[in-house]
Order: structure tokens, then sequence, then C-alpha cells
């Protein structure tokens, strides 16, 4: 192309063969053109991959920052989530946990995060939720759903609006306590009719691992129903009510502290998981951008080498056309 674009402009380039140095008469020549071109077909290639290397390093940039929050809430909510642990395994010892006990009523809690970028736990949650859904639905029985999070919403509306009786969202707007969430709990019990509630939420483990569990809640009544069944219930008849409180009234009381005790560690434990998991999706986000910007240096080097090439071969060939 630059041999055929020579022979065109030969009347041009005429004059510069009596020049006692034609390569710089020709260079000198070629540079108002090079000028007006600006980002032509030679140069545009090099911008294009500059721009994404920078687009990369900011991204890179914005990872690690988001890994450093992550970092920071994780500590602040850890110690909280393992000594919230402690609040509600005395009514396991207690009651027990018996997720395969048939009522005709269930309600699906399930506990998610309000943002992205952290995983799959919301996911999984959404997984489980549907899944015990399924299971527990029939002619007889009715099942449904309380969403905490906007995540979890997003996902259960799709398929299960019809069911979803209660959402609430902005969990972690404000610092969470007790009294915050034993309000959440109440309005729940409130709002609900139900003779369990199956807690879906993930447990941490660590800033890699979280485990996926139910926790089951059951109404005063199906307590006192499998009570007198017999089973590790049963052993509530041989506990003496002081107070003047009938049976009826203490499985009520019961039933509620249990289920603000439960609701408290699962959504402190799934916040843990969620910041956990934040911090591990950005840390693995932050050394891709990494691979991204030596491949894409790699590339810029390359394409630049042979712009450069490609000018040098030109201007040789087009000087050794004139001096032929």
């Amino acid at each position: 192309m630059a041999m055929a674009a020579l022979r065109r402009e030969g009347r041009r380039f005429a004059p510069l063969v009596s020049s006692p140095n034609p390569i710089n008469a020709i260079r000198s020549t070629l540079a108002p053109a090079e000028e007006q071109m600006g980002l032509g077909v030679r140069s545009i290639s090099t911008q294009v991959v500059r721009n994404r290397m920078k687009s990369v390093r900011n991204i890179q940039k914005i990872t690690k920052a988001m890994k450093m929050v992550a970092a920071s809430k994780l500590r602040a909510i850890q110690v909280r989530a393992e000594n919230s642990r402690g609040l509600w395994q005395p009514f396991t010892a207690l009651l027990g946990d018996t997720p395969s006990v048939n009522v005709k009523k269930n309600v699906i809690v399930t506990i998610s995060s309000d943002k992205g970028l952290c995983g799959g736990i919301n996911s999984t949650s959404v997984k489980i939720s549907r899944a015990l859904h399924k299971i527990n639905s029939g002619p007889d029985t009715e099942c449904k759903y309380v969403i905490l999070g906007e995540k979890g919403k997003a996902q259960l509306i799709r398929d299960s609006k019809k069911d979803i009786e209660l959402i609430m969202t902005e969990l972690q707007k404000n610092f969470l306590n007790y009294t915050q969430v034993s309000v959440l709990a109440d309005d729940i019990l409130k709002n609900v009719e139900f003779d369990a509630l199956r807690i879906v939420f993930n447990k941490f483990q660590s800033v890699v691992s979280f485990l996926p569990t139910t926790a089951t809640v059951l109404s005063p009544e199906i307590v006192e129903r499998e009570s007198e069944a017999g089973g590790k219930i049963g052993d509530l008849d041989s506990y003496e009510i002081e107070g003047g409180e009938t049976k009826s009234e203490v499985l009520q009381n019961l039933a509620e502290f249990q289920f603000s005790c439960v609701m408290f560690n699962a959504v402190l434990e799934n916040a843990c998981s969620e910041q956990g998991a934040r911090m591990s999706a950005m840390d693995s986000s932050s050394r891709n951008a990494g691979d991204m910007l030596d491949r894409l240096t790699l590339t810029y080097n390359r394409t630049r080498q042979a712009s450069i090439t490609t000018e040098l071969i030109e201007i040789i060939s087009g000087a050794s056309a004139l001096e032929g």
C-alpha cells in the first residue's frame, strides 16, 4: 500500500530526489499528514488498549477498596455472631430441633442480603427455601414465604409472588442489635399465621466457607401437641411452673423469645457470611484485574512495537523507491 501511494504521488516527491538526504526530507513531508490523521489506523489500536488498561486499573482500585471495607465490617460482626450462638442453644437443648415435623401451616423465613457482589450466599438460601417449599406444600398443607433482604426478594418474587406473605429489606442499614431484630420478629409473629417457622440462613464458618442452615421454631400449640406425644419435647412436663402462669402461657412466651433469639443469631450469621463472601469475591476480582492488566500491557507493547516497525519499513521502502 505504501509503494502504491508513493507511485500515485510521484510528482509530489519528485523534487526530493535531488535532496542530499532524501530520508529526512520524506520524514518532514509525511509529518503533517500524520498530525492531520490524529488517531489514525496505526494509532487507534494502541489507544483502545490504553483506554482498556485505564478502565481495568480503576476497577482494580474499586475492588481493593471494597475488600478492605468488607474485612473491616467482618471483624466487627464476627465477634457478635459468635457470642449470639449462646442465645438459641439452650432452646435447642430444651425443645430440640424438629425439621421433619408435620404441620399444616409452614412459613419459610429466608434471610438474604440487600447488596450483591458477595458470591453465592443468596442463591444458596433461595435454593434451599424453594426445596423446603416444595417438600412442605401439598393438598392439605400450605407454605408461605417471609423474605428478609432485597436479593432474596428479587429471586423469589419471580415464580412465588402469590406465596410471599411479608417482605422486609434494609436490615443492615442501621447497627444490628437484639432490640431491632426482636421488633422484626414481633412483626412476623403478629402478621403471619404459622404452625412452624423454618428459618433459612448461612452460618459463618470462615472467610471462605459458610454452611447453609435451617432452624425450626414451632408454635405453642404444636409444642404442646408434640410434648403430649412424647419424645424430647415430652420432657417439658417434668419442669415445675412458677409464678401462677399456665402451661400455654409459658409456651407462648417461650416460643416468642426462642424465635427472636434464633432470628438475632441468624441475621448476624448471615451478615457475617455476606461480608466474608464479599471479601473473597473482591480479592478474586482484584487478582483477575491484575492478570488482565498484564495481558493488556503485553498486547499494548506488541501493538506499539508493530506500529513503529511498520512506519520504519514504509519510510525505508519509500526512500529506496525514490533512490531507485
